[in-house]
């Protein structure tokens, strides 16, 4: 199987508890690195928050997604403008991998080179409950089509609406 094999344009539950997605992303490698530890480059596409690379350091993320959606595109009313995630950094191996601490599991980022692109594999574990499952689907899904287009320079879609269809999509995905 090759890289190539390996993207799907969708995650997938790998076990009951984790999910995994991969996304193609123009090189270089340091460039899609800094957009994982740098908080200013990571709040557009994901979540802001400083980041001291040290395993054990604190990690505040901040999630203000109604800045990544157009003005045309509310947020659900049953979802906060902003919300925050105390976490930590895990591991790291600069500009191979990222692990952070998420709730009762982990996220882990990991880089690999190929040529001019670079592919971004993301774990999520801890993933116990069908809803948080279809809610972290569809937004690691949304948020990492948002870092494809940053690194890219190409116009992202708005979050919300993305990240709507998305979780219904992954509704029908993942099994209840």
């Amino acid at each position: 199987m090759t890289l190539q094999d390996m993207t799907d344009e969708f995650g997938t539950m790998v076990s009951p508890t984790t999910l995994v997605i991969r996304r193609w992303l123009p090189g270089p490698v340091d460039r899609i690195w800094s957009y994982l530890i740098d908080g200013e480059k990571r709040r557009k596409w994901l979540a802001a928050g400083e980041m001291t690379l040290s395993p054990g350091a604190p990690l505040e993320l901040v999630w203000r997604n109604d800045e990544l959606s157009s003005p045309s595109d509310p947020r659900p009313e049953d979802i906060p403008a902003e919300h925050r995630l105390e976490s930590r950094v895990i591991a790291f191996d600069p500009l191979r991998s990222l692990t952070i601490a998420w709730g009762n599991g982990e996220v882990t980022f990991e880089l690999e080179p190929k040529g001019d692109r670079v592919l971004l594999t993301l774990t999520h574990t801890g993933l116990s409950e069908r809803s948080a499952k279809l809610m972290v689907s569809a937004g690691w899904h949304a948020h990492l089509d948002l870092l494809v287009s940053e690194a890219s320079g190409s116009t992202p879609a708005s979050f919300w609406a993305s990240w709507s269809s998305l979780k219904a999509e992954y509704a029908n995905r993942i099994p209840s």
